[in-house]
């Protein structure tokens, strides 16, 4: 495909675009955020609305969830895909070097330019521009940047003429721009511009079910990249999802990557995990027994699962979509009544535990089988509660 044939749908000097021919620009070219949560989704959506035009979008969203990669996927999966991509990170530049860096400079222009050179507009042109953490750029900037929006023209630093340019803008920030507004840190007037299409990147936390699907994107990039493969344990997942990842997609793939390093081979426990990833050890103990309780309900009358059956149920949800058991929906108001003067609550947990399993045994002249039934709970585990509470059965079987 030609580049005049990349932009048939540009209305020359006017900026706008015709409708676009969205079946010539197939999906499988773009790399889309990973999951399936309906955050991601909405994402995903939002992205496949807007690629086929040439409209302006900003990218919002804490550090870390991805704001670049649904940058690229925006650029793969609209007419200017045979084009440049340029990245620029304008948080990382200082402010004197910002405008060269943009626009391009002239010989002599200032102390160091020792030869013309471009700018990303130039670099760009036909293609997307990605101005990420835009919102960390200059008083001064900002005016240069809105003028070249209005108008598409920019000047080389050192010189005069202005150059026209055809470049889709993405900008992206992790700040509040409106707030930087109220201080009066960011024009009103160049957001504006910018919030043509907003596209709003939720952090892990609130999407955290995609979790198992991120670490086996990351686990593969890894593989690619040359560092070893690690698996899983059901566990070791389940105590990621509670960590609050203050830092986002980017957070987990430093991990991963940590992990297949040091971990590379073999099954990751959460004996792996460094600390700050590492839940309670009461958790531990605990969630070990009802998580496989609760897989083994979803799957059938199965001993064991293996670890890909548990990352699967994992992905699906299957665990999370399981029905509480009805001695959970239940519950008395008696025992979930609350005192005024509050209650210990893990001992007044393990009182009730005990009084129903002592119940059942009693119920069941001893036979643990028989009390697991009643408990509808596995003998093996109702075994290791009965060791973990101190009571003794007349027999297991």
């Amino acid at each position: 495909m030609s580049a005049a044939q990349s932009f048939s749908g540009l209305a020359p000097g006017s900026g706008q675009s015709a409708p676009p021919d969205l079946a010539a620009f197939p999906a499988a070219a773009a790399r889309l955020p990973t999951g399936n949560s309906p955050a991601i989704r909405e994402v995903i959506s939002l992205i496949r609305q807007v690629a086929g035009h040439h409209s302006t979008v900003l990218i919002l969203g804490e550090s870390g969830t991805g704001k670049e990669v649904a940058a690229r996927a925006i650029h793969d999966l609209s007419p200017r895909r045979n084009r440049p991509f340029v990245a620029v990170n304008c948080g990382a530049i200082p402010t004197e070097l910002l405008e060269s860096e943009l626009f391009g400079h002239e010989k002599g222009s200032f102390t160091g330019a020792i030869a013309a050179r471009k700018g990303r507009f130039e670099i760009a042109e036909g293609g997307t521009l990605f101005l990420d953490e835009i919102g960390d750029m200059s008083p001064s900037m900002q005016v240069k940047l809105l003028r070249v929006l209005q108008e598409r023209v920019f000047e080389r630093v050192g010189n005069h003429v202005p150059l026209r340019c055809n470049v889709r803008i993405i900008a992206a920030t992790h700040r509040n721009l409106e707030d930087s507004i109220a201080r009066g840190t960011f024009r009103e007037d160049l957001f504006h511009r910018l919030n043509v299409f907003p596209v709003d990147m939720p952090p892990l936390r609130r999407r955290i079910e995609d979790l198992p699907l991120l670490v086996r994107d990351f686990v593969a990039q890894n593989v690619s990249d040359g560092r070893p493969a690690v698996q899983f344990a059901q566990r070791t997942l389940a105590a990621l999802a509670l960590h609050g990842w203050t830092g986002n997609v980017r957070e987990l793939s430093n991990l991963i990557e940590r992990l297949s390093i040091i971990a590379g081979g073999r099954i990751v426990q959460i004996e792996d995990l460094p600390m700050k990833y590492r839940p309670p050890e009461d958790w531990v103990w605990e969630e070990r027994q009802t998580e496989r309780s609760e897989m083994e309900a979803a799957v059938g009358e199965k001993d064991l699962l293996d670890d890909e059956e548990a990352f699967t149920l994992l992905e699906t949800g299957a665990i999370a979509a399981s029905p509480a058991s009805p001695s959970r929906a239940g519950a008395s108001d008696a025992l979930t009544a609350l005192p005024e003067a509050g209650i210990d609550l893990r001992a007044h947990l393990l009182s009730i535990e005990r009084g129903l399993v002592q119940q059942a045994l009693e119920r069941a002249s001893g036979t643990v089988a028989h009390a697991a039934r009643l408990l509808n709970l596995r003998r093996t585990t109702l075994v290791e509660k009965l060791r973990k509470l101190g009571i003794e059965a007349a027999t297991e079987v």
